[in-house]
Parts: structure tokens; C-alpha cells; sequence
């Protein structure tokens, strides 16, 4: 990647932290907002999928990640870019380590509260977050109700590359279907889909067009990426050096180092897919087992 502009020798670093490297969308929508802080991103990929471990497992690989990031990186802010963790570990996380950190899953669903006007949601995401009903509760609390569907087919679609695929265009199709189905025999009238999962921004073109009228597609990364800005600057000294209206420096100009727990390859391989740009050199790391 690019080494830091000049005048970035005090801009925070921000950790990103994902099982895999679906995250990458987030750091993506981080950058756009935040381009002049520098970046840590760390994907699990040894570990993945976190969705078949228990809610211990899964915390506890969450939180070995997030210490890197702080101790190895020097993240001063951690922003969990994986829903199951968002869902299961986050408050673990919290307590582990001495800086702010951030889920996806609450500021998707603040995100969610925002757009709806009726009050009624749609949640689309992989087994393990629906299972979890982390969207449903965050939802329930902002005084929505949330109907959630697993889409178990769209992640090996996006990494096989068939973003713009008509078989993806109509697996899409077909999940939201069913799940308008169902949201009609629950005398549900929504207003809002949300994407539950960090690979599904690449989708949101196919998404979109087959949403129904009237109903706006919330993307959870980069409600993330927004709230982050709020977070941040309200805890950076000097919260200038977060500034997302800063002109002296562009995205492209943002110094970005990637580490990864298996799959090097791969990842440097699919990750620009991700970040929309090259990912570049990706440093292997041993998190234990």
C-alpha cells in the first residue's frame, strides 16, 4: 500500500477486525469518510466460518484479534467488522481491551430507525447472525419489528465473483420473495431491507432492483462507517485528525496494512474485490488455534 502522506505522522490508527475478509467493505466505507487516519485490518481467516463455533469460541478468537490490533497495531479504535462477532462477542471484546470499539449490528439498525416510516424492517444476513437475532433485538429496541432471512447462498457467490451473475441476480430474487411472503402474512408492511453481512454491499445493485417499490436497502457497513465518524471524533485528541472533511489528504493517499491468519493468497486475490482497490501485500499472523 501507499506509505502515509505527509502531515499523517499523528493521525489514529483504526483497527478492522472480520473472520474473513468480507470486512473489507467496511474498512472501504471507513476510508471514504475517514481517509486520513491509518488503517490495521485483520481478517481470521485461519479460523473462519465463526457461525459453526460456540458463543465462547467465537469470543474468544474475537478477542485475541481485537488485542492484536491494539497491542501489535496501536488501534486506538477497534471497529468489528463481522456480524456474528457483532452479535455474540461484542461486550466480550469491550472488556478486553482499553479503547472504543464499535459493532456493525447497532448502527445498522439505527440506521434502519432512521429510514423506516412505518416500522417495519427486513433483515437479510447469513444463518449464524439470524440465529443469533441480534438485528431483531437491536431493531425491537429502537421500537421496530424486524423479519430476519438467512441467505446462505449469496456469500459463495460473491466470492466466486458472480456479483453481477443472472443466477445470483435470481437466487436474489427468490430469498426476497419469500421473505416479502412471509412479511405479508405477518401483516407486515416494510420500508427498509438491511444488509446483514459485510459481503452483501457488493450485491446491492441486483438487490436494489429487486427490492419492491418504496423499499430502501440499508447498507450495514456503511452505517458502521458513519457511526464510526460520531465515535471517533468524539473520542480522538485531536478529533482534527478525523476529520472526514479534511481535503488534505484522499483515500488513495490512506495507509492501509492487512494481516491475515491463513489464505494470504486468497485473500490478496479476492480482498480488492472488497476494498475496491488492491489490497497489496498481505502479512501472515499466528493467532494460536
Amino acid at each position: 500500500m501507499k506509505q502515509p502522506a505527509t502531515g499523517l505522522a499523528s493521525a489514529p490508527t483504526i483497527g478492522v477486525f472480520d473472520s474473513g475478509f468480507g470486512g473489507l467493505t467496511v474498512l472501504q466505507a471507513l476510508i471514504a469518510r475517514l481517509p486520513r487516519a491509518r488503517y490495521a485490518f485483520l481478517g481470521d481467516t485461519a479460523r473462519l466460518p465463526y457461525g459453526s463455533k460456540s458463543r465462547r469460541t467465537i469470543a474468544r478468537y474475537a478477542i485475541e484479534s481485537a488485542q492484536f490490533l491494539v497491542r501489535e497495531q496501536g488501534a486506538e479504535f477497534l471497529v468489528i467488522a463481522c456480524n456474528t462477532a457483532s452479535a455474540l462477542a461484542l461486550d466480550a471484546i469491550q472488556e478486553a481491551v482499553p479503547v472504543p470499539v464499535l459493532g456493525v449490528i447497532e448502527p445498522g439498525a439505527q440506521a434502519a430507525r432512521a429510514a423506516s416510516r412505518c416500522g417495519d424492517v427486513l433483515v437479510i444476513a447469513t444463518d449464524a447472525t439470524v440465529q443469533s437475532h441480534a438485528y431483531a433485538a437491536a431493531c425491537n429496541a429502537r421500537n421496530l419489528r424486524a423479519l430476519e432471512k438467512a441467505c446462505p447462498l449469496l456469500v459463495p457467490l460473491v466470492e466466486e465473483g458472480w456479483t453481477g451473475h443472472p443466477v445470483t441476480a435470481e437466487v436474489i430474487r427468490i430469498y426476497l420473495a419469500e421473505l416479502n411472503a412471509e412479511a405479508t402474512a405477518r401483516n407486515m408492511n416494510p420500508d427498509v431491507l438491511v444488509l446483514g453481512c459485510t459481503h452483501y454491499p457488493l450485491l446491492r445493485p441486483l438487490i436494489e432492483a429487486a427490492v419492491p417499490p418504496g423499499v430502501r436497502v440499508i447498507d450495514s457497513a456503511a452505517a458502521a462507517a458513519e457511526a464510526a465518524v460520531h465515535l471517533f471524533n468524539g473520542r480522538a485528541a485531536p478529533a482534527a485528525t478525523l476529520d472526514p472533511e479534511a481535503s488534505s489528504n484522499t483515500a488513495a493517499d490512506t495507509e492501509i496494512h492487512c494481516f491475515a491468519t491463513d489464505s494470504v493468497e486468497k485473500f490478496e486475490r479476492l480482498g480488492s474485490r472488497f476494498l475496491g482497490r488492491p489490497v497489496g501485500s498481505v502479512k501472515l499472523v499466528d493467532l494460536g488455534g
